[in-house]
């Protein structure tokens, strides 16, 4: 498979030598980065309707950060790594946030 010289497709490559199975759907993390935390509160139901239970918000202890993670579950391609974080991105925008940031735990 070819992707393009970017850390996206950096990690795709790496991914690929490690014998990564890009055939088999799998759950993709994204996580969704904010200027200030907590996010609103719209900007988490937004989230939450566009990814209907897969939403979590992680606040770190002393509420002052974290991120919201969002999970897909379909066939990791770099074409889906590029929709799913442009398009949470300009969803998030209004809020302060972005989501540029994705991976796959490894079982």
């Amino acid at each position: 498979m070819e992707w393009p010289q970017d850390a996206d497709g950096d990690v795709l490559r790496r991914m690929q030598s490690k014998g990564f199975d890009f055939e088999t759907p799998c759950t993709i993390d994204f996580n969704v980065d904010f200027d200030a935390w907590p996010p609103p509160a719209q900007a988490i139901q937004s989230l939450e309707q566009q990814f209907p239970g897969k939403t979590k918000v992680y606040a770190n202890v002393d509420n002052k950060g974290g991120y919201v993670l969002l999970q897909v579950f379909q066939r990791l391609s770099y074409d889906l790594v590029m929709q799913v974080q442009s398009n949470v991105s300009g969803l998030m925008s209004p809020y302060g946030g972005i989501c540029e940031s994705w991976g796959v735990l490894h079982g």
